[in-house]
This record gives structure tokens, sequence and C-alpha cells, in this order.
């Protein structure tokens, strides 16, 4: 089959979530199919970044991705005269229309059609939809559901724009998941939420994130390690929410109860009340990008996940399980991935649960190790990339066997398959 891959950002490396995701999915691909992939690129480590895929995938091309605070206040207002979703007004791009227009005549004329255009994230969406191609909708959240949390923990005019934004994304990615020929969810929460924007039910098969199991080991950590540990970008709303919540509401709990304590916020871009933290506080140590976490994590207790506002699946808990640190989540935080607290994780939802998990950590190193332990062995069960990307190849039999649908109706398949795709477990090395 001949792929045509549309990514918002060049999938590599894989040092954030949504490259780790689409990376692996890649490394799939590549070895089963022709795979072209079309991507946004902001500067030019992003360009070489992509030259680096050259050497996986049969051809990669590449769009410049203009941002700046006057282009994001024109296409806001020109959101708003048009009623349509601010982050989908944004990044539309007349250039990479016509590249991607240009792409499928060549192919057709190379005698070489594509079969399918496969958009990871909804961002994507929109360059895919008036492609002549069977079109699937890789969604790695259902992303009204993530501004509707953002917005609930605003207010004044920051609340009404982000209310704003959520129900135009919700009547957006509704529409797109009704036309298109396929989408895929990240975990029965976002199917169901992709299912409520659309108003009709449809088969949607959930496929999970996947990380590389084998490539993230387990990092030995010091026994007496005092540090607290958040890996995330830094410039995601709901990320620098949780953060300045943990660091306002929750450590200082912390500090109450544990001496000699450090909180290590490591991730890219973060925004100035991040950076500030270290000045109320000098305990608090803010890196911004690390190619290699690696100290971080050998210094800290427990890795620390306190979303209030989210969607998708967390893919920090699932490097955390593969790299042997215990993790301290809201439920939100590891919403989407199959734990049990207690048992792979600890939970806190309000201040005072939060730290007290922390704090049994902090004090009861075996204790993590042994939660670590369990964490890292439900993550070889089910969230290696082996085990679980397979399913998108069930996927795109299923195009290619679908009959032409119309406009709001579910497509048919000669063999319909479940809503999820069961993926089989591999053995890990500590089951022999």
């Amino acid at each position: 089959m001949n792929i045509l891959l549309l990514t918002q950002i060049v999938p590599y490396p894989p040092d954030s979530g949504p490259k780790v995701k689409t990376y692996h999915l890649l490394r799939h691909l590549a070895a089963r199919y022709r795979v072209t992939l079309v991507c946004f690129t902001r500067n030019a480590q992003e360009e070489a970044d992509a030259n680096i895929l050259r050497n996986l995938v049969a051809e990669v091309h590449t769009v410049p991705l203009r941002r700046s605070t006057v282009r994001n206040a024109l296409t806001l207002a020109g959101s708003l005269v048009r009623g349509r979703s601010w982050i989908i007004e944004r990044d539309d791009s007349a250039t990479m229309h016509r590249l991607l227009t240009r792409l499928v005549r060549e192919a057709e004329i190379a005698g070489r059609p594509y079969d399918l255009v496969h958009a990871d994230q909804l961002n994507m969406a929109q360059f895919a939809e008036p492609l002549p191609l069977p079109r699937l909708l890789d969604e790695h959240n259902a992303v009204w559901t993530v501004f509707r949390r953002v917005a609930a923990q605003e207010r004044g005019l920051k609340r009404l724009l982000w209310e704003r934004e959520w129900r135009q994304l919700r009547t957006y990615e509704g529409r797109v998941c009704r036309e298109f020929e396929a989408v895929t969810a990240v975990s029965h929460e976002d199917r169901q939420a992709l299912i409520d924007a659309m108003g009709i039910e449809r088969h949607i098969p959930v496929i999970p994130i996947a990380v590389d199991a084998e490539r993230e080991q387990p990092i030995a950590r010091q026994p007496d390690a005092r540090g607290i540990l958040s890996l995330a970008t830094m410039m995601w709303p709901p990320n620098v929410d949780g953060v300045l919540w943990f660091a306002r509401s929750i450590y200082p709990l912390i500090k109450q109860q544990v001496e000699g304590v450090r909180f290590f916020i490591v991730g890219q871009r973060p925004v100035p009340e991040v950076r500030a933290l270290p000045e109320h506080d000098p305990t608090i140590e803010v890196t911004g990008y690390v190619p290699d976490p690696t100290p971080y994590i050998a210094a800290s207790a427990c890795l620390i996940v306190p979303l209030r506002s989210g969607g998708g699946m967390r893919v920090k808990i699932l490097e955390a399980l593969a790299r042997g640190i215990p993790v301290v989540s809201t439920t939100i935080g590891y919403e989407g991935i199959d734990l049990v607290p207690g048992e792979h994780l600890l939970v806190g939802d309000t201040p005072e649960a939060f730290a007290d998990a922390v704090v049994r950590l902090l004090r009861d190193p075996d204790f993590g190790a042994q939660l670590a332990a369990s964490g890292r062995r439900r993550l070889l069960e089910r969230y290696d990339w082996r085990a679980v990307c397979p399913a998108m190849d069930r996927v795109y039999e299923r195009m290619k066997n679908q009959e032409p649908r119309t406009k709001n109706q579910e497509p048919r398949t000669k063999n319909q398959e479940p809503e999820t795709e069961n993926c089989k477990p591999i053995q890990s090395a500590e089951e022999g």
C-alpha cells in the first residue's frame, strides 16, 4: 500500500508525547508500506530532524510553520468572524494544501497512486479533507475535551475565549469524525467523547499510545533520593496549570513533612510563570529541555503528573513506567491508561492526598521500588509498540475493503471488527 502520512510536527526525535506516538507508528508502517511523510517544520533543527527520517520512509516533504503573536491575533480575529476554531484557523496553510494536491497528482501520473491519507492529529484533518482519497483521522486526544477542561480553570475573558474554542472544536471535530472514512482513538474515554461530538455511533478502534520498552530500560535511582520530578513540555496549558498547582498548593505540604526535598521541572519551553518559580523557592529547579533526563530520574523518588485538565494518554507516564520510577498522578493524569492505583501508581486528586502519596514514596523507597517494578510489568504487557502498532494494519485493511459511504453514514466493511483493537502481549524479560 502507498500511504500519505500528514503530521503537524516532525515525529523525531521521540522526545515528547506526540512524537513518541507517531515515531513508533512510523517505524511500524515504514517496514510494511510505502510511506510519504508530509509535516510542518518550525526551524532549521526540525528540518534536520525531518531529513533523518528520509532513511526510514520513501519520501519526506516539509512546509514551514509560521507562528507569531501578530499571526495569532489575526487568526483569532479571523476565527471569530468565520465562526471557526482558532487552533484550526491558526494552522491553516495554503502552501500545505498546494503541496498535497501536487503530490497526489504526481503519484497518479507515476502510476503509483496513494491508497489512503493518514492525518495524524486533528490539526491535520483540514489538509486531508479535500483530497480524493480514503481518509483516516488518527486522534491523539478528543481535542475538544482538552480545551473544555482548560476553560474550566480560567477566569474572565480567557475563560470566555476558551469556552468558545472548545465548543467550536466540538462541532468541527464531530463533523470530521462523521465524514472521514476511518477514525482511531487512543483510549475508551476519548472514543466516547468523539462519539458524543459526532452525535452518532460509529466504529472507532482504540489503539493506545505505545513506547519502546526495549530502548527505555529501568534507571537506577539513588537510595536516599529526595527529588520530585516533573517531565513534560512546559508551554502546553494543562502541563503549566498542573505544575503551578503542585508548586503552590502541594509542594509546601510536602516540605513541611520531609526535609531536603527538591522539585525538578524538566521540559522544553517553560513559560514565564514557571521560570519564575525558583525566585520564590530555591529548592525548585527549572531546567528547560534536557536531551537526557537520566540524572534527574536517578535523583528523584517519583515522577508527578498533577494534571487537572487534558485528554488522551500521558506518554510521560508510560516512559516513567519503562524507566522504573514510581508515579504519582491525578485521576485525569493517568486517564486512558490501564493502571491500578496502589499497584502500578499512586493517585491523589486533592493537595493533601497528592502530598501524602509523594511523602510516602520519599519515606519508603522499598515500596517505591515495588510500585515501579509492577508498573514496568504492566507496560511490557500492554504498551510496547511492537504489540500495539499492528492494530493499525487492520484499520488500513478495513479501509481498503470499505464500500463508498455517504455523509453521516456509518461505513460498512465486509467483516466488521470489534471496537477495541486487542493486542497480543509480548513476554517481558522479567517473566523469562
